[in-house]
């Protein structure tokens, strides 16, 4: 049978795909060993890398079991250099059982003592200033001049006038008095006559004695009352002097020790005044007091420090140096008033003030500075309750770090690393749980632990990680 052309292309062509199938289907046994031996040939070689991978393994951790003591030693512990030391001013102390008191904190500012820390100078006459004799921040004592004045007022003239007179009276009828009483004597006279003369003098005696207390009040003094009868002249001027000390102040101390600052001059040479105008304030220092501002959570703890007499602390902050703690201050009183603005009452301590300067220029006035200034800020630590047998640290021997404290115990050339759990902690101390963590007798850095932690953590945090770049 004869085939036409496109019958043979198509018969041609159906062979072809033919013999091809054949050939694949002849050849799948072969790859699907191929297949079959890359899979199962790769898995029995990841299995040989794990086994060379656990045996590595197993040495790392060989040479890591080696070194794990010696690595945590390395973390836990810290080698400064005597320069290092010096720099965080690292002191060491001993650990000791002590009895801890629970304190409470309250702020509170120097004040000075209403009615004694101030004293205000008045014109006790009228009259015209006409000499100053301090500068303002000069240093006085009591009894030094102040200031000089031209008396002009017409009241002191005249009450001056009158004591005059009367002392002149008084003369001329104790002279009669002799007089008549040596005629008397031989009987010229009644006895009479003298009598009445002697109560004329008893009655202007009197009048010169209520006189006199008239001048006093009019501001002058004993020694410049008797100078116009010494010298039978009325007073022209009137020096004002620093007040003498009474009252509180001179039963505490002597006047000689009392030492008053100009504190402002309020008039000007050639200036009128008043009787009762200011003329200067003066302010006394040498004690203030410390004014506690307590809220009422506060109130049962200071009545309860008032009651068994016990003392307070204050700690009155400065920029330059480190904070000043006064121990031994007793509560003076509490005030009864709560402040509207703050919603705090107060409570008061006496606080003696010490001399920090005492200078005298070339010019002859002296300059004082004391230590502590009305207006400081001061922190007050009153006590609580008491804790006894406790380990008690300064604050500056607790490092931080996170939820963990830890303290430095010395060990050689070196310093070791102890965690420790703080049972209470205020501004000033620590208190150390008895756990075994350290023990009383041991050397333990009382100054300087937070920055030994940070150097410590800078330490490690820059070591090399032996794994880095590993993947296991």
């Amino acid at each position: 049978m004869s085939l036409g052309p496109k019958s043979r292309l198509f018969f041609i062509v159906l062979t072809s795909v033919v013999i091809a199938a054949t050939i694949a289907v002849g050849a799948m046994p072969t790859l699907r060993e191929r297949l079959t031996a890359f899979i199962y040939g790769d898995r029995e070689a990841g299995q040989g890398n794990e086994k060379h991978g656990d045996e590595s393994g197993a040495h790392t951790d060989e040479g890591h079991a080696g070194d794990d003591h010696g690595g945590h030693a390395k973390t836990d512990s810290l080698e400064l250099s005597k320069q290092a030391q010096a720099n965080i001013r690292l002191k060491v102390g001993k650990v000791e059982l002590s009895t801890f008191e629970r304190t409470i904190t309250i702020p509170g500012m120097l004040r000075e003592r209403p009615g004694r820390s101030t004293v205000e100078i008045t014109a006790p006459l009228t009259g015209i200033v006409t000499q100053i004799y301090p500068i303002e921040g000069e240093a006085v004592r009591p009894g030094q001049k102040l200031f000089e004045l031209r008396l002009t007022h017409e009241e002191l003239v005249q009450a001056q006038g009158d004591f005059l007179r009367v002392a002149e009276e008084l003369d001329v009828i104790e002279r009669e008095i002799k007089r008549l009483e040596k005629i008397a004597v031989d009987g010229g006279i009644p006895g009479r006559q003298v009598l009445e003369r002697q109560y004329e003098q008893q009655n202007k005696q009197a009048v010169l004695r209520a006189q006199k207390q008239a001048l006093l009040l009019h501001g002058l003094s004993d020694v410049q009352v008797q100078e116009i009868l010494t010298k039978r002249t009325l007073l022209r001027d009137l020096t004002v002097r620093v007040p003498e000390e009474s009252g509180e102040n001179s039963a505490d101390k002597p006047a000689a020790t009392t030492t008053y600052e100009i504190k402002s001059l309020k008039i000007a040479r050639g200036q009128s005044v008043n009787a009762g105008e200011s003329l200067a304030v003066l302010t006394d220092h040498a004690e203030l007091f410390i004014e506690g501002n307590a809220f009422d959570k506060d109130v049962a703890s200071i009545n309860r420090a008032i009651e068994i007499g016990a003392t307070i602390q204050a700690t009155i902050e400065s920029e330059d140096t480190k904070p000043e703690v006064i121990s031994g201050l007793k509560i003076l009183y509490v005030s009864g008033d709560i402040d509207p603005e703050s919603r705090t009452f107060h409570f008061y301590a006496k606080l003696p003030n010490p001399l920090l300067r005492d200078t005298t220029s070339e010019d002859g006035h002296r300059f004082i500075s004391w230590r502590y200034k009305p207006g400081q800020r001061v922190q007050l630590t009153v006590p609580v309750e008491k804790w006894k047998d406790r380990i008690v640290l300064p604050v500056d021997a607790v490092a931080q770090d996170g939820v963990e404290t830890y303290v430095f115990l010395p060990n050689g050339d070196h310093f070791d690393r102890h965690p420790v759990h703080v049972e209470y902690r205020d501004r000033l101390s620590v208190v150390i749980a008895n756990d075994g963590s350290v023990f009383p007798g041991d050397a333990v850095v009382t100054v300087g632990a937070q920055q030994m932690q940070l150097a410590l953590k800078n330490k490690s945090g820059g070591a090399i990680d032996p794994h880095a770049g590993h993947n296991h």
